[in-house]
């Protein structure tokens, strides 16, 4: 126990657990743990109750803030520090490593970024569980060795529920596209460039629709355009589009490449998976709400909140789009 105190009198006590490593899963049972400590010594039923403090040689930013939103305190041997009193008032913020400084080789990587991790990301947030590793690996395409590197981090920060060495048994699928954004956007991942339909948006639709199907000509349609069917937000004011030929593309729909007040945002897509599962709706070929929902989150000026909106709808309605 820390116990602090003010000029004034006042003081106020922190219940620290330390730990050497943390991930996401452990977090509940260490917290209940310190809330054990507090009740048991009587630092629950004061003026001014007990905090608890998380420490650990790395707290990862997932880990904090889990932690933040819970009214935790934690501190990291890498500077990652944030505690919080009302009285004494205090407030200690600072910002420290963000990647574990003693990952060892061999542990699975701490992030989703690469075309496997996409993969698999898309695969546990299309396909309803269970389901084992080894099928996992048949739904994403992907190989079996990158698969159980990702299935473990994301066991390690809680986004999936899997009982050792068995199925995963339920997947946090909202959490994983939030998470999947930190590492994957529309934007930052893929080449893109900008052009402007002279026409409008709703010309363009109909020029995809009207186009021939053609291999050198495969686009899919994202973001605020491939949302409108199952969660409108507002008027779309840009087109997203993912295809393997952007100019010739251009071409083919009368798009103009420009530099500023462009409506149409053409990405060469880097992992093939963003066709994976795609639709076609009148005539246009769309991506699946799982891909739509993290360009959004990724996306410029009003995407992420039409994000969150298509994360809702996805919520509220899991048997319209979940295999």
């Amino acid at each position: 126990m820390v116990k602090l105190t003010a000029n004034d009198g006042s003081t106020s006590t922190l219940v620290v657990e330390a730990k050497r490593s943390l991930v996401t899963r452990d977090l509940p049972a260490t917290l209940a743990q310190i809330n054990d400590y507090i009740e048991g010594g009587g630092l629950k039923d004061t003026d001014r109750p007990a905090v608890p403090l998380v420490v650990a040689r790395y707290l990862a930013a997932p880990l904090q803030a889990w932690l933040s939103e819970r009214g935790v305190a934690f501190a990291d041997a890498t500077g990652n520090l944030r505690i919080t009193l009302d009285r004494p008032a205090l407030f200690l913020r600072d910002v420290g490593a963000t990647k574990d400084p003693w990952r060892g080789p061999g542990r699975p990587k701490g992030n989703l970024i690469g075309e496997p991790a996409a993969k698999v990301v898309r695969a546990l947030v299309d396909y309803t569980p269970p389901y084992t590793v080894p099928q996992l690996v048949q739904l994403a395409g992907a190989s079996t060795g990158p698969t159980y590197r990702v299935v473990e981090f994301l066991a390690e920060q809680a986004l999936i529920e899997r009982p050792e060495r068995g199925p995963i048994e339920q997947v946090n699928w909202r959490e994983l596209l939030v998470r999947w954004s930190l590492d994957y956007g529309f934007l930052r991942t893929n080449q893109v460039t900008t052009y402007l339909a002279l026409r409008g948006l709703p010309a363009l639709i109909k020029r995809l629709a009207g186009m021939p199907r053609r291999g050198d000509l495969r686009y899919v349609v994202t973001g605020s355009l491939a949302a409108q069917q199952w969660a409108p937000y507002a008027q779309p004011r840009a087109a997203m589009l993912y295809c393997d030929n952007p100019e010739l593309l251009a071409k083919e729909i009368d798009l103009r490449p420009v530099d500023t007040g462009a409506n149409v945002l053409l990405a060469r897509s880097t992992y093939d998976v963003v066709y994976g599962r795609m639709s076609s709706v009148d005539g246009v070929d769309v991506v699946v709400p799982s891909q739509a929902a993290v360009d959004l989150l990724t996306g410029p000026g009003r995407n992420p909140a039409e994000g969150e909106a298509l994360l809702d709808w996805m919520e509220a309605n899991l048997s319209d789009w979940r295999r």
